[in-house]
Order: structure tokens, then sequence, then C-alpha cells
């Protein structure tokens, strides 16, 4: 099972929730048809749109906001086999990475990923010191997800 969000509310009085998610792939997460589970029970999706910063399913058989009420804060998880991870890179998978500078001096371990804003991740790096790179092209120059190493380009001033 992988995380792929949170019930933080409900919306509207026939049931449907509300999920914060910064998953990837949402689309096939989310999906019509497939399932999620919540409180290790799974559920059918009958309905997803995304609404301002959230995601909206309905869930079959829960047709009442009173169904629904139980589930708040509850995290909402999925079968990591249901879904295409090839290439992807989950934030969970870069805990505890080892971080390496463009000479191959060490930095530290990926210690935390947190976002910004809705689409700035960053990773918080702790070694010798701690810092924060942003997870962009421009400062993340590879990973190898088997050696679980990660090669940044610092900038002047980053690690001071």
């Amino acid at each position: 099972m992988i995380e792929i969000g949170k019930v933080v509310s409900t919306h509207g009085i026939k049931g449907e929730i509300k999920i914060i998610s910064n998953f990837p792939l949402k689309d096939d997460a989310f999906k019509v048809g497939s399932h999620v589970f919540m409180n290790k029970v799974s559920y059918l999706i009958t309905s997803y749109r995304r609404h301002k910063n959230y995601d909206m399913i309905t869930l079959e058989g829960l047709n009442d906001i009173n169904q629904v009420l139980p589930l708040m804060n509850s995290k909402v998880e999925k079968d990591k086999n249901e879904l295409d991870l090839k290439g992807i890179i989950l934030d969970n998978e870069l805990l505890g990475m080892k971080a390496y500078d463009q000479n191959d001096s060490f930095l530290g371990e990926v210690n935390e990923v947190f976002y910004a804003s809705k689409s700035n991740k960053l990773l918080r790096i702790r070694g010798n010191k701690e810092f924060l790179v942003p997870y962009i092209d421009t400062f993340v120059k590879s990973m190898d997800k088997k050696k679980r190493v990660i090669k940044i380009q610092l900038i002047e001033g980053m690690r001071e």
C-alpha cells in the first residue's frame, strides 16, 4: 500500500469527500471504478473531480454526509500494484537517500520532503549542516533508486 492523500473534509450532503494529495499520478490513483483504502477498508470510487486544490471523490454505497463523516482525517491508500510507478520516485522513497554534490562529496541524507507551495517541493538534507534543496532539475541532477543516492548541483551560499 502507498499513501496517496488524506481526507480533509466533506463537500455537500451527498457523501462527496475532499482529499488533499500531492501524489503525482492522481488521474490513475482516483480513477472511477478503482479502489482506495481508508482505515484498512476497501472502497470503490464512483466519481472523481478536481476542485480548487482538492481531489473530490464519491464512494459506492456512501451517499450521505453522515456516512462519510467517520472517514475524516483518514489516510487514503492505494494498492501499489494497481499503479504504473516506473520512472516515478515517490516522496517517501526520497527519505534516507544519501546526497552528494557535483564533486562526489557527501552532503548528508534526505530526512524530510515537504512542499513550500502546491508545486514547490523541497528536500531537507541533514549532514554536518542542514540545508534545503529545491526538487527541480537545476539542483537535482541524478538519482539512483537502487543505490539510494541523489546527486545535487550546489550553488554559492547554499550550504553556508
